[in-house]
């Protein structure tokens, strides 16, 4: 089906610069907009953001693909587009700042599942193997990132009820 979608034929050398330039608008792109929406449209444990019974509470992202193992070598957003929340490591441990935590999580999940909706446009210029290989490549990059957070939310939101039963 995606085999048959280019329409533009460009040499090997333009098509490599237009696939980074492409991803590379992307990927700012999207960040800038999701980033300028308000805190407020993550506030909602909706359908997208739930932790499923089959995720256990995170610990599935931990036991079958080790994140902990290498979540901190993943480029913090914020050092790319030079605004945001770092989510690398937890700066405080209060309830405010957690929750915060918890939001922005959401905000990057959102930022890296619309990052893979592109790929399929990539057909319209690249050889069907190419188009391919963007896919997989979107799929790569913004994969391990969802799980990363899928990881962490669970974590995070486990020590704010923590803290909201000692109350």
């Amino acid at each position: 089906m995606l085999q048959g979608l280019r329409i533009i034929y460009l040499s090997q050398m333009e098509t490599f610069i237009i696939d980074i330039v492409a991803w590379f608008l992307i990927h700012i792109g999207i960040a800038l907009v999701i980033e300028r929406l308000p805190i407020q449209y993550f506030t909602f444990d909706t359908f997208l953001y739930r932790i499923r019974n089959w995720e256990k509470n995170g610990a599935i992202w931990g036991k079958w693909f080790k994140v902990k193992a290498w979540k901190s070598r993943i480029p913090d957003g914020r050092n790319v587009i030079g605004k945001g929340f770092e989510k690398k490591q937890l700066s405080e441990k209060n309830k405010p700042y957690l929750q915060q935590f918890i939001l922005e999580s959401r905000r990057a999940e959102l930022t890296h599942w619309i990052s893979i909706v592109p790929a399929p446009f990539f057909f319209l210029w690249n050889p069907p193997w190419a188009g391919w290989v963007m896919v997989i490549y979107a799929l790569l990059f913004n994969l391990p990132i969802i799980m990363a957070q899928r990881y962490n939310r669970p974590r995070i939101q486990r020590i704010v009820k923590r803290l909201d039963n000692k109350k």
